[in-house]
């Protein structure tokens, strides 16, 4: 893979001037550091064509084609989103002394505090996602009298931290590593040293252009290279934090070392080699919960391509693509559906498999010999009815690659197969990021019905829970919280540790619950086959760059013409 390496001689000099600019940053005013949020904004609006080009040469996609859409999507549109509902953040800090929440405050079937934070005000959500809604759930012990202790906490102090955070940036979704170096610096108060993945350091050079205001103001600096060099800023003293999204796998080389028994015995001791301040997010085994219904044609066809979404996105090299089915045994449509699932993948054109190490990946997990043509990509794969006690693997670990599973759980009727899917997700499933569950309208209908998939929802361990949606949608919106569910430790972090993605600055958070309708009227543009993505996509994020109801008629024509 070709590499761009910064020296360590360079790292050290490049954290110098982060240290000599660090006190510097802590005396700016909100309104300067406004000011410098909306320099990215303009930045990243005005080198968006570059980025999506970058990325689309090194995933193999044309750039004039519908799939780029998902590309400016996953990249530039959901960095312009973030930058703008953070700013909105800041300038409401400014004014108000917090962030102004959008939607409605109540308590959940289990008396937690249930805060709606989609849609947001001023970004024209209600008409782009209408029928959609999301609800940060917060901590037990934080009620109506004292949310606003919850919002924005502090955030007078954070202005004034004198920091250095390493944000070790991921290689498969671009906006990864530019949101996670703005929630440090613009929600945080840390200056930043990020350090780019080899998987997409392409993104380096573009970065630098975009956020020249803040390299050139001092607050930021972009190094280059791989674990070594990683290692290197990590055990630097100059740096105070570290922030991964990555692997498990790299998460416990950077806490406890490298493997060994050294390694276990520090860990047996808890005597971490990191003694820094770390938060990560770390990947995920996503399930999707499929509870029975009566759904008609129409139905299952929707959540059929909604389902093979979920796995042929970014050639399924994400954190949260749909790895595992769980469905009910007795479900008299279970195959039918399956089956609708594996057409829309057999008519969905294969990508190119460009993250390392996915054949082999491929292999260990369908223990099958894949095919690849065209060259260099794979098959999509669904592997059915797996045995959870035989073959393990497809629950303790992310395949990481475009093959998944499912597996049927045994339950009297569709009530305890709920109750059985939870519990099952929860104990036997690795990962705590994000989960989904498909459920027809009438299986809620009633107050007994309702409050019993509530119970549900507010039982299952995960930082985000998306109803009939894929999950990934709540990080890509920017409203909710992203991360693992609370409760992970440096010995067992799970799907990671804190909080990224957080515009609206809460804290002491439970979870993000992501909801909307069975079936969409307009098709989805993350849906495969939609073939207005590219189009729809530019128009969405110039709406975000600046929002203007006058832009809304032009997204509806493609929209409807998908």
């Amino acid at each position: 893979m070709p590499g761009r390496l910064t020296p360590n001689e360079e790292i050290d000099r490049q954290l110098a001037e982060l240290d000599a600019a660090k006190s510097r940053f802590a005396r700016h005013s909100l309104a300067e550091r406004i000011q410098l949020a909306e320099s990215c904004l303009e930045g990243t609006f005005r080198l968006a064509n570059e980025w999506l080009a970058a990325g689309c040469e090194a995933k193999g996609i044309a750039v004039d084609s519908p799939l780029a859409g998902e590309e400016l999507a996953t990249g530039p549109l959901a960095t312009t989103r973030f930058l703008q509902l953070l700013i909105r953040s800041l300038k409401e800090i400014d004014a108000h002394g917090r962030p102004q929440l959008p939607g409605k405050v109540d308590e959940d079937v289990d008396g937690r505090l249930r805060v709606q934070v989609f849609p947001a005000r001023g970004m024209y959500d209600e008409w782009l996602f209408r029928g959609f809604r999301a609800d940060v759930w917060m901590q037990p012990g934080v009620n109506r009298e004292n949310l606003d202790d919850a919002l924005a906490p502090d955030f007078a102090q954070r202005l004034r931290t004198e920091r250095i955070a390493l944000v070790l940036g991921a290689g498969n979704v671009s906006s990864i590593p530019a949101v996670d170096a703005f929630g440090k610096l613009f929600a945080e108060g840390r200056v930043v040293l990020l350090k780019m993945n080899p998987v997409n350091e392409y993104l380096g050079a573009i970065f630098e252009r975009a956020y020249a205001r803040v390299i050139e103001a001092g607050f930021l600096r972009l190094i280059y290279g791989g674990a070594e060099t990683g290692a290197y800023a990590v055990a630097h003293p100059l740096v105070d934090e570290v922030h991964i999204t990555g692997s498990i796998t790299s998460h416990d080389v950077i806490v406890w070392g490298p493997p060994g028994e050294e390694r276990e015995a520090r860990r047996a001791a808890g005597r971490p080699l990191l003694t820094k301040p770390i938060t990560s997010e770390l990947g995920n085994v996503t399930p999707w919960i499929v509870v029975p219904g009566p759904y008609r044609r129409r139905e299952l066809d929707f959540q059929a391509e909604n389902v093979a979404a979920m796995i042929v996105n970014n050639a399924s090299f994400n954190c949260i693509a749909c790895k595992l089915i769980v469905s009910w045994r007795g479900w008299p449509d279970r195959q039918k559906f399956l089956d609708k699932i594996e057409s829309v993948l057999a008519r969905t054109p294969r990508r190119r498999a460009y993250y390392p190490g996915a054949v082999d990946r491929f292999r260990r997990f369908t223990g099958r010999e894949p095919e690849q043509s065209p060259p260099g990509t794979l098959p999509w794969t669904l592997v059915r009815d797996i045995d959870p006690d035989r073959e393990p693997r497809w629950l303790e670990e992310e395949s990481f690659v475009c093959a998944g599973a499912e597996t049927a759980l045994e339950a009297t009727d569709p009530a305890e197969f709920l109750d059985r899917a939870v519990d099952f997700v929860n104990e036997r499933v690795w990962g705590a990021l994000g989960a989904g569950l498909m459920i027809h309208p009438a299986s809620r209908k009633g107050a007994e019905n309702e409050a019993r998939f509530r119970r549900a929802v507010a039982r299952l361990r995960y930082g985000t829970v998306a109803i009939n949606h894929w999950p990934a949608i709540a990080y890509a919106i920017m409203n909710t919280p992203w991360g693992g569910s609370p409760g992970g430790t440096l010995a067992d972090p799970q799907s990671g540790i804190g909080w990224v993605h957080n515009t609206y600055l809460l804290d002491r958070i439970e979870k993000s619950v992501f909801e909307g309708p069975l079936v969409v009227r307009s098709k989805p543009f993350w849906f495969p086959s939609h073939r207005q993505a590219d189009k729809l996509a530019w128009k969405v994020m110039q709406l975000y760059h600046q929002p203007d109801w006058r832009k809304l008629p032009g997204i509806f024509w493609s929209a409807l013409r998908g």
